[in-house]
């Protein structure tokens, strides 16, 4: 574990972090202010050199204090510092960051281009399958390739405009797993129109 950096502003009882994270399970809303001007520019610091964006790395640091605030019960001073707790937080919460945007694919412009012409044309019936392959040309022929579960996927995404947690909600299937799939269809996609 990376050791987070020391703070001029750090308190100097290693025990002040465990006694405001003890306050903020109970509702103060005080201590958790303290927590954030003890630690808010350390912690921002933390996750900007793991994420590599200001914005994200603020982002990252809204979650992870709205996650003290939620999960200030759960800390216990017997399974380590305060202030070790806190940063772990942030750390994992960037890393998150970091995997979420390696697993989101962007389209390269052919390839929308190729969604676009072709997907944008009433091609799909009322239960959302692929009409003839042969009708659409290329795309549909690799599109017709994907299993359904992932067709449908890409369809939501790119033809109907859906998020992947919207994607998520209306096929009753993990974020995670909606987001591989819609990777690794969009690779196979990529590959079959080589």
């Amino acid at each position: 574990m990376i050791s987070p950096p020391t703070s001029p502003t750090s308190p100097t009882s290693p025990t002040e972090h465990d006694r405001l994270l003890v306050a903020c399970a109970s509702g103060d809303r005080v201590a958790l202010r303290r927590l954030y001007d003890l630690e808010a520019r350390a912690m921002l610091g933390v996750a900007l050199r793991i994420v590599r964006d200001r914005a994200l790395a603020e982002d990252v640091i809204q979650d992870a204090f709205v996650q003290v605030w939620e999960k200030a019960a759960s800390f216990s001073p017997a399974r380590g510092e305060g202030r070790g707790w806190l940063f772990t937080i942030v750390r994992n919460r960037a890393l998150n960051v970091v995997r979420q945007r390696a697993v989101e694919a962007p389209l390269d412009d052919d390839l929308m281009s190729s969604l676009e012409s072709t997907l944008m044309t009433p091609a799909r019936d009322a239960s959302g399958e692929l009409p003839a392959a042969g009708e659409l040309g290329a795309l549909r022929d690799c599109l017709s390739q994907l299993e359904s579960d992932r067709r449908q996927c890409i369809l939501l995404a790119y033809v109907d405009g859906c998020s992947h947690a919207e994607i998520a909600d209306r096929l009753a299937t993990p974020l995670g797993t909606i987001k591989a799939w819609i990777r690794r269809s969009l690779l196979a996609l990529r590959a079959c129109l080589g």
